[in-house]
């Protein structure tokens, strides 16, 4: 793709690095068969391509972007299949992540828009308030739900909190059993902590069992992620100057050997760390090491030496596994969630167009409610023709998403591999 950018223009880090993923393209139109919001609307500018020259445009023209550049941007999921089926290799993820930030900075949304985007931003990346705010929809959910606009949608939206609640994870150190042979950090998210506790309650478990010291470091909190992909830059730096500190100083006092992620969205953000803030002198050389030793949960699960008990009612249990947008698009696994069922003796199945988004896409589900309501239906329908007892995912944003929509219990994988392993029934299971 040309571009027509002036040397001025290119002095800026961002539209340096936009310039070259705009010429990379080649116009091809691959992406558009494998981008969810195409084939729901059928409009070129909800597809890859045709937001690739609506950026290009805009970071061209310099000024704030047209309303319509705005609302085809804030459409995409970030789902990222159209950099998995692209043939040139096209870095659609640091284009648009270019692009949010650069309508954040230029572009004035309405007042009550901007309002429910900084609620989001405040309220999801803090443990406790959200637990607050769960708590108060839980009270006061039949007024909520009759606000209007998106504050009523939200409220319809939001799940019920867990009937038993752990306490937010705090600094400490939980040993490995019998002879250690790594040590490694968990990133213990935001939401996640609140609306599924017993995630990192299975992660920090098989870990120990299996001989892993599991860190969770002082001061580690928000990765940033979802005010990154809202394009709220200076937001996520905040939340990423303090975690990136935290890690690299555990790292250098008392050594790390990885840094778990159990929720895939979070996941591909710190791995990204390295380029997300690469002109930040500051952090640039942590957010690297950082970035470098992060690692799904399902990638640390392959590289340990796991033994499987085998549970009566859980061998031969039927599966449907859907696979996270942000694990096997972002972060490019796909195979090793499937092996790691499939060892621990469940028959594992996939949905049909498994690489098709479910529509939860981190606060997309509260931003953009029609076309995600839509996607998450059809997600549920291709998951529901299986056989399977349950599906298996690996991010809390599509479990939180998709079960409504579905007549079987949705589990991380992670606590199925705990009770492979000799840790105890989920609890989805149990009831």
């Amino acid at each position: 793709m040309q571009t027509r950018f002036s040397e001025a223009q290119l002095g800026d880090p961002d539209i340096a690095v936009a310039n070259d993923i705009l010429r990379s393209c080649v116009h091809c139109g691959f992406c558009t068969a494998t981008c969810p919001t195409y084939l729901l609307t059928g409009d070129e500018l909800d597809g890859p391509r045709g937001r690739i020259y609506l950026i290009k445009e805009m970071l061209e023209a310099s000024g704030p972007p047209e309303s319509k550049t705005v609302n085809h941007i804030d459409r995409c999921l970030s789902c990222l299949s159209c950099m998995s089926t692209c043939p040139a290799s096209v870095n659609y993820m640091h284009l648009v992540d270019v692009a949010r930030d650069r309508i954040e900075k230029t572009h004035t949304r309405p007042p009550t828009e901007r309002l429910f985007r900084n609620f989001i931003s405040a309220i999801v990346t803090q443990p406790r308030r959200f637990a607050m705010a769960l708590r108060l929809a839980g009270l006061f959910g039949a007024v909520a739900r009759r606000l209007p606009g998106r504050w009523g949608e939200m409220a319809s939206a939001v799940p019920a909190l867990p009937a038993k609640t752990s306490p937010i994870l705090t600094p400490r150190i939980y040993p490995a059993e019998g002879q250690r042979q790594a040590r490694i950090a968990l990133s213990a998210g935001c939401a996640q902590q609140v609306l599924a506790p017993e995630i990192n309650q299975a992660t920090i478990r098989i870990l120990t069992r299996h001989g892993v010291e599991v860190v969770v470091a002082e001061g580690a909190g928000c990765c940033g992620s979802l005010d990154h992909h809202m394009g709220r830059s200076d937001a996520a730096r905040s939340h990423a100057v303090r975690t990136i500190a935290a890690w690299d100083t555990e790292r250098r006092e008392n050594g790390l050997d990885a840094i778990v992620v159990n929720t895939s969205g979070c996941g591909t953000a710190i791995k990204d760390y390295g380029f997300i803030y690469r002109n930040d002198p500051e952090i640039a050389e942590a957010a690297v090491r950082i970035g470098d030793l992060t690692k799904d949960i399902s990638e640390v699960l392959t590289e340990l030496d796991l033994t499987f008990a085998g549970a009566p009612d859980q061998l031969g249990l039927e599966v449907a596994y859907h696979g996270p947008c942000s694990l096997q698009h972002g972060q490019k696994i796909t195979s090793e969630p499937i092996e790691l069922l499939s060892r621990a003796g469940f028959e594992v199945s996939l949905p049909a167009n498994p690489h098709l988004c479910c529509g939860s896409a981190g606060s997309y589900s509260l931003l953009q409610p029609t076309l995600s309501t839509e996607l998450r239906d059809a997600k549920a329908q291709t998951l529901a023709a299986q056989s399977a007892k349950l599906v298996a995912t690996g991010n809390i944003g599509c479990m939180t998403h998709l079960q409504p929509a579905l007549d079987i219990p949705l589990i991380h994988i992670v606590e199925l591999i705990d009770w492979a392993t000799g840790g105890p029934k989920p609890s989805a299971l149990r009831s």
